[in-house]
């Protein structure tokens, strides 16, 4: 016979607001085993958290239900009080009536009917659960860290600096990320490179810190502690341990493309580096355009270099790592307003986008921060921003991207500067000026001359007679349409996802929010968390943010990626199925419906059975549903567990 506690929360008014929590506490008394029912306000916090402990260690409880929020909120925390009064931490359940009752009735009765149904089943649940015990795994010491932009950057340099090795994977040739393509930022107008450039040098020279530029995972197995990462180094035509950087070799490369760097508004050699102060300072030759590997003819930057680092016909490299956490910082994509076509992006050259200016205003851009219109190099003396192109839209994008209001903000009041007598116009939906001294750049920005105009810009079209385009927009302010030329338009885009981030989806198993950025494990006490053990997001994987808020969230990933890797061993839970082999037939279907790759086939006494990794385990009871003779089981979830929980769900168990 077993005793049974039964602890029904009030969540403040989130359950007691619609279920009658009183009258549910008396109904759960009567049920079969159930030695005590109370409710508490709050049965998370400390007080209610003791009412828990005394009445295990007074009433010699040996199982005990939680009637509360989601397990996912505070399931461990309950396990460690269970722990702390004497009993075994899994010989606990937790009935849902949050989100599972309250959230989603509104009638009280039968809410609260419900909600003991919930209970019902958990108690059912419990008297049959078994005492199990956590499976301990030794811990690798390192970090993987994907992405070398700002949030990546900072990761790194946070767990290094705690004495713990880094494995930094960056995708592009240098690291640096967006922030490098910027030239100031908001809203005290400093210098970009000054607060980037040192930290990029920082990571180049930490002995923590194992970088990997030009890079990519490729695939990432494992689990928490115990991750293998494949990690190939693309080939860049260069040899990296005899490069100098001397730059000959780009100088007298004879080929000029269009540069991505610079947003397509500049151009780069065939042999290049992103910027000049790109970190590791090695080029990389462009294979689909450069002249001797697409034709065999020229080959100058070989002839040149003095080094001899050029190395046309040297492929990738495959490299093994092994970590004991994942933080992925992959960063973002700038929105591609093409798909706005009324807009003009695409059609109409002097419609440019915000990271197209940004590159213009760049000191070390293009036109060495002169703005010039693209179509007759002329300075423009009228530009008009428009706002949340592609953002807040119900065509494109529904959420706001956050940066879009502060940077147009930033760039008009730097246009003003290079040129006061220009007129600046911004075309805004609201302006959002959320962080500290944003609203007060926001005033500064209307003393400064710049005209703020109140509403959503229906279509851009070209005068074709001077090359100006035509702002057409409904002001809700006054209630009328208006026209506006102006000589240079720019689309304030937001962010979206990467265009790779579904490779690292598959690779990790992290799952991803509507908006299609990774999604953290809860919004509120896991932000930087996923629901995959050890695995972290830093910065824009997990949605739009400023620099100041991605460099806090990197700092919280490696705050948590040190609280796994800080440790030698960890306990994982026991939750996970079991293969009775003498039963297994060793068919394989269980294998093929594992996500997890927690199970593998092996020979024993000539014959194949199905073996599962404890460690990669999740408990999810696919493999046991998959089973077609029922040689797999999910601990405390077995069929005999769920026919009493359905038992009771009908009101056959009192």
């Amino acid at each position: 016979m077993t005793n049974i506690g039964v602890y029904i929360c009030h969540c403040g008014t989130n359950i007691a607001g619609v279920v009658d929590v009183e009258a549910l506490g008396k109904r759960v008394a009567k049920l079969k085993d159930v030695a005590v029912a109370k409710d508490y306000k709050y049965m998370c916090s400390n007080p209610g958290q003791e009412l828990i402990r005394d009445d295990i260690r007074n009433m010699n409880l040996d199982r005990v239900v939680v009637a509360a929020c989601s397990p996912r909120m505070h399931e461990s925390t309950y396990r460690k009080v269970l722990a702390e009064a004497g009993i075994n931490p899994f010989l606990l359940e937790i009935a849902n009536i949050r989100e599972q009752a309250s959230w989603v009735h509104l009638d009280k009765e039968k809410t609260t009917d419900k909600a003991f149904d919930l209970i019902n089943m958990a108690v059912a649940k419990a008297r049959m659960d078994e005492p199990l015990v956590s499976l301990p795994t030794n811990v690798v010491q390192r970090v993987l860290v994907i992405g070398a932009g700002i949030a990546g950057i900072q990761a790194s340099l946070d767990i290094a600096n705690m004495g713990y090795e880094v494995v930094l994977v960056e995708k592009e040739q240098s690291i640096g990320g967006r922030m490098s393509q910027l030239g100031k930022t908001f809203p005290t107008l400093d210098c970009s490179a000054c607060i980037l450039t040192p930290r990029m040098v920082e990571v180049s020279t930490n002995p923590k810190i194992k970088l990997f530029s030009y890079s990519e995972a490729e695939e990432i197995s494992g689990f928490i502690g115990n991750f293998r990462a494949k990690i190939r180094k693309k080939s860049r035509g260069v040899v990296e341990s005899l490069c100098t950087g001397c730059g000959l070799c780009q100088e007298k490369c004879p080929t000029k493309v269009l540069s991505e760097y610079d947003e397509q508004m500049g151009k780069r050699k065939a042999i290049y580096t992103l910027f000049p102060q790109a970190v590791p300072n090695i080029p990389v030759i462009d294979r689909e355009n450069c002249l001797y590997i697409t034709k065999g003819k020229c080959g100058v930057c070989k002839k040149v270099c003095p080094a001899g680092a050029i190395d046309y016909e040297r492929g990738d490299d495959i490299v093994e790592e092994e970590i004991g956490a994942v933080v992925v910082a992959s960063g973002f994509d700038p929105f591609d307003p093409t798909s706005k076509e009324e807009l003009g992006f695409g059609r109409y050259r002097n419609v440019i986008t915000g990271l197209q200016l940004e590159r213009l205003l760049h000191t070390a851009g293009p036109t060495k921060g002169e703005v010039k219109r693209p179509s007759d190099g002329a300075i423009p003396k009228r530009v008009a921003f428009v706002q949340c192109a592609g953002s807040r839209d119900e065509h494109a994008n529904k959420y706001c991207s956050r940066v879009c209001c502060m940077y147009a903000i930033k760039n008009a009041l730097l246009i003003k500067e290079h040129h006061p007598e220009s007129e600046v116009f911004i075309y805004y939906i609201d302006i959002r000026a959320f962080g500290k001294g944003y609203e007060e750049f926001y005033k500064r920005a209307q003393e400064q001359g710049i005209k703020f105009m109140r509403g959503r810009v229906a279509e851009i079209f070209e005068d074709k007679k001077n090359g100006n385009v035509v702002i057409r927009a409904d002001d809700t302010l006054l209630g009328i349409i208006t026209e506006n030329e102006v000589d240079l338009a720019v689309l304030s885009i937001g962010m979206v996802p990467r265009y790779d981030s579904s490779k690292i989806q598959r690779m990790l198993g992290i799952a991803t929010s509507p908006d299609g950025f990774f999604m953290e494990a809860h919004a509120k006490l896991r932000p930087v968390e996923t629901l995959v053990d050890g695995v972290f997001l830093a910065g824009t994987v997990q949605g739009p943010k400023d620099i100041p808020d991605t460099v806090a969230q990197a700092k919280g990933a490696a705050s948590s990626a040190l609280g796994v890797v800080s440790h030698r061993t960890l306990e994982l839970s026991p939750l996970i199925s079991e293969v009775d082999e003498r039963l297994c037939r060793g068919c394989g279907d269980c294998k093929d419906v594992c996500e997890y790759g927690a199970i593998e086939l092996i020979t024993l006494d000539s014959r194949n059975v199905a073996r599962i990794n404890p460690a990669l385990c999740k408990g999810c009871g696919a493999c046991s549903v998959a089973c077609c003779n029922g040689s797999i089981k999910l601990r405390n979830y077995t069929d005999s567990i769920t026919f009493a929980m359905l038992e009771a769900a009908l009101g056959g168990a009192v």
